[in-house]
């Protein structure tokens, strides 16, 4: 998955990762690895009224994942969850939408 992936919260809350990119790079942007943090803004969960709104996204990759650096890579397949600011309850999976590229072969 390149930075051309739009990430939200299952609440409409935008993601985005908030650290430092890789190396490695997939048509110019670079690719997302399980070591990178991601951060959600503008979500709009609550829990009986209360807001709950979801702050990061914790993935899961396979074991067996192609490496950057020693980080997994993550796909659009890869399981993940969004947390809240206390970080133990799930609120849900991200929805990740990725855009298809051509591949070019020079």
């Amino acid at each position: 998955m390149s930075g051309s992936a739009m990430l939200h919260c299952p609440h409409g809350g935008r993601a985005f990762a908030a650290s430092a990119p890789t190396a490695v790079s997939l048509d110019g942007l670079p690719v997302h690895t399980a070591s990178d943090v991601f951060a959600v803004t503008g979500c709009t969960h609550t829990v009986d009224g209360v807001p709950r709104p979801c702050t990061t996204i914790r993935w899961s990759p396979h074991s067996d994942s192609v490496t950057v650096d020693g980080a997994a890579v993550l796909l659009d397949t890869t399981h993940a969850q969004c947390f809240g600011a206390g970080g133990l309850v799930p609120q849900g999976p991200p929805v990740v939408s990725v855009t298809q590229q051509g591949v070019v072969c020079r």
